[in-house]
């Protein structure tokens, strides 16, 4: 699978405007450490009962690091989102920052005790993103496990909710491994061999941290969440679409997208990527109500 990377944007035209005063302390402080939405869907995807409300909230790319992203944004994440109070949480990957200017790597213990006080009838899962695999990925996910975290790898879990049962779904990393060649990584994800674990036809939920794979997600899954791509992270529409880290560029970058009657939903995420600047993609937790109106709120 092909990648393309974030670190091209510095070259993009937009450069002038986030080195501008006004722009750069936008950009570099108020969007990416200051500002933290609420972003609201409310769908019934195919296969999910229109009388089963449920909600999820997803936090996702939160990149953990100082100075950017401390504990206490961390402890801020966790407060904003057990407020929502939301049947299920989900994190989609990305737990740490690697980016060079990352001054001090918070030990993964902290982030994963602050998030096991997150709260939810159904729990809290996760998956791994690249960034956890390229760099502390056995650190990560022992914390996770020492935090009781359900960890989704290529592996299904059957919840029940108001007596009505669903699937819930994680694939590996699809760009878990670099080749050697450039842009060209191998992936930790086995679609079909999740799918052969489902073993009735109750819905099935499906994490995967990169939004590429719905390309060939198949019409039994009634909901793909994803994130990795930080809707562009740094985003001005005309200009920097073609630096979005995807294989289909901008098809999958970011919000709820339908395609041949298949729902993908793909989260801004939090943090930040190879540079601590966001322009345009606001952080936010998401809130996802299935079932009743089908409207997108």
């Amino acid at each position: 699978m092909s990648l393309v990377t974030r670190r091209a944007v510095l070259t993009a035209g937009a450069a002038g405007f986030l080195v501008s005063a006004s722009g750069g302390a936008y950009a570099g402080l108020i969007e990416p450490t200051i500002l933290l939405d609420v972003t609201r869907y409310q769908l019934t995807p195919p296969g999910w009962p229109a009388d089963h409300e449920m909600t999820i909230a997803v936090i996702s790319d939160v990149h953990v690091n100082e100075p950017y992203i401390p504990m206490s944004r961390v402890k801020r994440i966790v407060e904003t989102t057990n407020a929502l109070r939301p049947d299920l949480i989900v994190h989609l990957g990305d737990h740490e920052a690697t980016h060079r200017f990352v001054q001090r790597r918070v030990d993964p213990n902290e982030w994963a005790a602050a998030y096991a006080d997150l709260h939810a009838p159904l729990g809290l899962y996760t998956v791994l993103g690249n960034h956890d695999w390229w760099h502390n990925r056995r650190s990560i996910r022992r914390a996770l496990d020492d935090a009781r975290i359900r960890v989704l790898e290529n592996d299904v879990d059957l919840l029940e909710h108001d007596g009505r049962r669903f699937w819930l779904a994680g694939l590996g990393d699809q760009l878990a491994h670099w080749t050697g060649q450039r842009g060209v990584f191998r992936g930790e994800d086995d679609l079909d061999g999740t799918l052969a674990r489902i073993k009735s036809d109750d819905p099935v939920l499906m994490l995967a941290h990169e939004p590429d794979v719905f390309a060939r997600m198949p019409s039994r899954v009634s909901l793909t969440l994803s994130g990795h791509t930080h809707g562009g992270q740094i985003y001005i529409p005309g200009i920097t679409e073609r630096w979005i880290p995807s294989g289909y560029g901008g098809r999958f970058r970011y919000g709820h997208i339908v395609e041949d009657g298949k729902h993908l939903i793909v989260s801004g995420g939090i943090g930040m990527s190879i540079v601590p600047v966001r322009f345009g993609v606001p952080p936010e937790v998401l809130l996802i109500k299935l079932g009743g109106s089908s409207a997108v709120v």
